[in-house]
């Protein structure tokens, strides 16, 4: 899929620390799909069903701005790799995640694709997995940080591939080790000399209970990138 040439490279980008009690819950509902609605009531463990649900009405809330349709009345079907989409439209582009009380979506205008990841930041991650998803290089630049910094570094790394194998549409099913990264400045770039130049990758300020990484690919550069706290307004979904 190509830019359009007439539409600036853009990403809009909401978090959201949500909290549920039954109106809430039952207002979110109703911008469900039937399908979503289904697919909600399979979970066995109520945050698991909550975070799914929250996610799916921030989703279409942020969808519903930039598609002129009502939450409820968005339409949404897989790819061939099983990521959502708006039906018969390839634009924009967007990317949901999750992790244990807050959402986070981004939503991309003349990006080729985009994926964004979250994951709590005292998650647990064992020294001995690291060799499941990170290159010897990734590895050995763990090594090297101060012991309270590796959790944090190994999650960030985590979220970073996370973030990118999300924007491919591929998920776990492309092996995280084949994507690495290096940092300059602070900044997460892929390593290797025959880089795509057309990647770019982006830790979002997420709160100091979670880390965000933000994956985009975009043949004019790095896009513009917005980020805001999302508060529910109580829009109406039909």
């Amino acid at each position: 899929m190509q830019q359009s040439e007439n539409q600036p490279a853009g990403i809009e980008i909401a978090l959201w620390h949500y909290s549920k009690n039954e109106r809430d819950w039952n207002r979110w509902m109703q911008s469900l799909s039937a399908d979503e609605r289904e697919r909600a009531a399979t979970y066995r463990f109520e945050r698991d069903r909550a975070s799914f649900v929250a996610g799916r009405y921030l989703l279409r809330r942020l969808l519903s701005v930039h598609s002129g349709e009502l939450p409820g009345k968005i339409l949404l079907s897989p790819d061939k790799h099983g990521k959502p989409r708006l039906e018969g439209r390839d634009t924009p582009q967007f990317s949901l995640a999750n992790a244990d009380g807050l959402v986070v979506v981004a939503v991309a205008s003349g990006c080729d694709c985009v994926g964004i990841d979250c994951e709590r930041a005292d998650a647990e991650i064992e020294e001995a997995a690291w060799e499941s998803y990170c290159s010897v290089n990734e590895r050995h630049w763990l090594a090297q940080l101060p012991e309270h910094e590796r959790a944090r570094g190994a999650i960030a790394l985590w979220t970073l591939k996370e973030s990118h194998l999300k924007a491919l549409g591929v998920g776990l099913r492309e092996d995280p080790r084949n994507i690495a990264f290096s940092w300059k400045d602070g900044i997460p770039f892929m390593a290797g000399g025959d880089r795509d130049r057309r990647w770019h990758h982006r830790m979002v300020e997420g709160g100091s209970q979670h880390i965000v990484a933000l994956t985009a690919c975009s043949e004019a550069g790095l896009p513009g990138i917005s980020t805001r706290i999302f508060q529910d307004d109580s829009m109406p979904s039909e």
